[in-house]
């Protein structure tokens, strides 16, 4: 027995340490079996062929192959070479000829799959116990449901047997489990994970998802996981730096008092309360938004005709087989027959409205943060109303494959019952590095325990501040610093916060005329002071668009700090002075805009 922590961090410190892929795999087994929860897995690797695999890896070399010997398993709509994929449906098995693209990638990288996990069959549900295989049970606490459709994926992982696991997500399905089983669930930005060799619920709105027990794991997967697939007719490519650190301001929309939704839980409405604190804590200033447009994109999922695109996956077993699909399943995806193609334009028709009238709300903040379930559901919850409890799961996570967004849910500290607390922070498409760093930072404050294992949290890495050699450091001074106006021409063009700095005591600082949006002008003057500004990284091919959008008389320059180095950064020419006001004494722009803020108030 070794009582070792299956993050990657402690797994490659304890290879790297002379352990060997070999005892890790038979630890997997030792696992499974203690857990003893017959419906985790549909089809568990033997150990033979994964020892076999192992000795294929070589020496341990991270460098390599970052995922050496970490053990994960994937949903069974997920192919894996050689091995059936049932997608929870006996009869619509099939042996898959390769391994989907994803699986391939993590393989090359030196992951080792474990198995293939139980689901709500056909990726249809929230709950994880619409399957025709024994369900799952939830890893914190049995009469609480899995959570699905990913549920055998994410209570893998709860229980410490592998490190990470891969769901798919369309409608909360990466999201919920994690919430119900105290892990991160990582959906990303549509088309960033590959869908080749997945089996599709509604094609135009799936992603495959990561569970793992801390953020760094899930996004050190994901960089692995996320690249371009040119066989994907919905891979898109999208960028994955390296975890950031949080800027120092930013702004979060949460739902507005009288639009959030517990369904009479108390305890949930005061876990997510004090999510809240923490996330002013760290920075953050919390913004209300009016959350029923959210609720009316999100109850076009399963009330509209999305349904339809279910339909065509199972259209031809529904017609021939009917009993082979499972009964809430059939009733569900069956509603589909009654929609028409005009339905399909109204609908379309609809999204679009409610995507116009949430635009202002999503513009006006940096990032949203909800609850991730509205409230728990425990298995005779299910059994007296089979969709209800379902449908409640959905609430804040049905709309955000519809808005084209990613997401994360991470485990805050717990509710004062003892149930898991978790938040989703989201943003918009290809903002995927945004949302992990707010989840690092919270998961840090959570204090809570790893899954259901009895392993802590181990500190988070810094944030690299070291340039990428595609990216250009810049100096931020004013309206572009985290959490004020322009801050989103750098995080729209993949710019990533590095950390807040102070020039040398040799510039001034100029509030200079003209706007909205109000700027500063920064200019070097051996009679000036110590200014504050934060340094950002830029990816080079992004560096053309972001000057198109600096207008004169700003522009860029060499920038000195206190600490000796130089990096670009914005100065402005002289000529632009006129009728600025010299802002120095104040030491940064956040200070002037404060003193304004107050004097305003006074």
């Amino acid at each position: 027995m070794l009582d070792l922590p299956f993050d990657i961090a402690s797994l490659h410190s304890a290879y790297e340490s002379g352990i060997s892929a070999q005892a890790i795999i038979a630890e997997c087994y030792r696992r499974i079996a203690a857990v003893n929860d017959p419906g985790i897995f549909i089809h568990l690797i033997s150990k033979q062929e994964l020892l076999a695999e192992a000795q294929v890896l070589g020496s341990f070399d991270a460098q390599a192959k970052p995922l050496w010997g970490i053990p994960f398993v994937i949903k069974d709509n997920i192919d894996a070479a050689g091995k059936p994929t049932t997608a929870a449906c006996p009869d619509y098995a099939y042996v898959a000829e390769e391994d989907a693209f994803l699986v391939s990638a993590l393989r090359q990288a030196g992951a080792l799959l474990i198995g293939k996990t139980n689901l709500d069959q056909f990726a249809t549900g929230l709950v994880g116990v619409r399957t025709p295989y024994p369900a799952p049970r939830n890893a914190i606490d049995p009469l609480v449901v899995p959570g699905g459709s990913s549920g055998g994926s994410a209570v893998a992982v709860a229980h410490g047997i592998v490190s990470f696991s891969l769901g798919t997500d369309t409608a909360g399905s990466g999201r919920v489990p994690a919430a119900l089983n105290n892990i991160v669930g990582l959906k990303p930005t549509l088309g960033a994970l590959s869908a080749s060799g997945v089996v599709p619920a509604c094609r135009t709105l799936d992603t495959v998802s990561i569970f793992a027990l801390d953020v760094e794991d899930a996004w050190q997967v994901f960089q692995v996981a996320c690249a371009y697939d040119a066989a994907d007719s919905f891979s898109r490519p999208i960028a994955a730096p390296g975890l950031a650190s949080l800027p120092q301001k930013f702004s979060v929309g949460v739902p507005s008092k009288e639009s959030i939704r517990f369904f009479g839980d108390d305890i949930q409405a005061q876990s997510f309360s004090a999510a809240l604190r923490s996330i002013e804590d760290l920075g953050g200033r919390i913004v209300e938004i009016d959350f029923e447009p959210f609720y009316e994109i999100a109850g076009l999922l399963y009330a509209g005709s999305w349904v339809a695109e279910r339909y065509t996956v199972i259209e031809d077993y529904l017609k021939a087989s009917p009993e082979s699909i499972f009964p809430v399943t059939r009733t569900i995806i069956g509603k589909a027959e009654s929609f028409s193609a005009a339905d399909a334009f109204r609908d379309t028709y609809r999204l679009a409205d409610l995507k116009r009238r949430v635009a202002p709300a999503l513009a006006s903040v940096d990032l949203l943060c909800v609850p991730t379930i509205p409230t728990f559901c425990t298995l005779a919850d299910l059994e007296a109303d089979p969709i209800g409890p379902n449908n409640q799961l959905g609430t804040y996570t049905n709309f955000v494959n519809l808005l084209d967004m990613c997401g994360i849910a991470v485990p805050v500290a717990n509710r004062a019952d003892g149930r898991p607390g978790s938040v989703t922070i989201l943003a918009g498409k290809g903002e995927d590095a945004k949302p992990a760093a707010l989840a690092s930072a919270l998961h840090q404050q959570s204090g809570s325990q790893l899954g259901a294992t009895s392993w802590r949290l181990p500190p988070a890495p810094s944030a690299s501040e070291t340039l990428e050699s595609d990216e250009i450091a810049i100096a931020a001074v004013g309206a572009h610093m985290s959490g004020l106006p322009l801050n989103g021409d750098l995080t729209r063009l993949d710019g990533r916060f590095i950390k807040a700095a102070r020039t040398v005591p040799d510039y001034r600082l100029y509030a200079l005329a003209g706007g909205p949006p109000h700027r500063p002008g920064l200019m070097r003057d051996e009679g000036g002071a110590s200014i504050e500004l934060e340094i950002w990284a830029l990816p080079l091919r992004n560096f053309g668009s972001f000057m198109k959008g600096i207008p004169s008389p700003l522009g860029i320059g060499t920038v000195e700090l206190e600490n000796g180095e130089t990096v670009n950064g914005f100065i402005c020419e002289a000529s632009g002075l006129a009728g600025a006001r010299d802002i120095t004494p104040f030491g940064g722009w956040r200070s002037y805009l404060l003193d304004q803020t107050t004097s305003v108030r006074d």
